[in-house]
């Protein structure tokens, strides 16, 4: 009994390190209320393959869907299973880089948050990125390429993330490389959160709830390269 209450409490230090509380788990997810997702495939991607096959994951829905609870509670699968877990938002993410760039640490915070096995970074598109974020972004996802997972989170298709980062060229070359090797699970439906409140919401806004990103750009070659924190344009 000891042995399990040190462990629960280890396990509790360790999600709380990776930003994961408050915990989510699939057991507490409401299939019923996304029929869009498919259960099984959830389930395999509880299995962690995808961490040991350094694969990116995106969630990709309107607000309120669902999307941070499964990659939380993937999270939290991964950490059970002794692997190592970091969890923030892309705002969160950039904001930290810039400061260790000002501060002449951007190495040494890029291998910090490249070091975890699974990198969880949520809520792409909900907040505007700072000017040399979309560059910052890429140094630390280009340092996980074929190396270590990812699990993301996008209410903005594909398409959109050259709006998203500011600059088109960056974006493709974001997208060249987390789209390489990726599980891309696109969840339609109403907000989990807003369930109980749906007679409020306009009809308007109900009917144009659901969102249908574009298909992913096709490969062609290598992206642009980018060099000293700036896309050769």
């Amino acid at each position: 009994m000891a042995s399990a209450t040190r462990e629960g409490r280890r396990i509790e230090v360790v999600l709380r390190t990776a930003k994961l509380m408050p915990i989510k788990t699939l057991e507490s997810f409401d299939f019923s209320f996304q029929p869009s997702l498919n259960r099984e495939r959830i389930a395999a991607l509880a299995q962690l393959g995808f961490i040991r096959r350094s694969e990116v994951v995106h969630f990709l829905g309107p607000p309120g869907t669902g999307k941070s609870h499964l990659a939380t509670a993937l999270g939290v699968a991964a950490v059970k299973a002794g692997r190592t877990v970091y969890r923030a938002t892309l705002a969160e993410l950039i904001e930290a880089l810039s400061q260790a760039e000002r501060s002449g640490r951007l190495p040494e915070k890029i291998r910090f948050y490249a070091r975890a096995p699974l990198l969880i970074v949520d809520e792409i598109g909900y907040l505007p990125i700072t000017q040399g974020g979309a560059n910052l972004f890429f140094q630390l996802v280009n340092a996980r390429y074929e190396k270590g997972a990812m699990i993301m989170t996008s209410n903005r298709g594909f398409a959109e993330w050259g709006e998203v980062f500011g600059d088109p060229v960056v974006a493709t070359a974001l997208l060249d490389r987390l789209l390489h090797h990726a599980v891309v699970v696109q969840i339609e439906g109403a907000s989990y959160r807003l369930r109980a409140h749906a007679d409020l919401i306009p009809e308007h806004v109900r009917a144009n709830a659901p969102i249908t990103p574009p298909p992913p750009p096709k490969r062609r070659g290598r992206p642009p390269k980018i060099r000293n924190g700036a896309a050769d344009h």
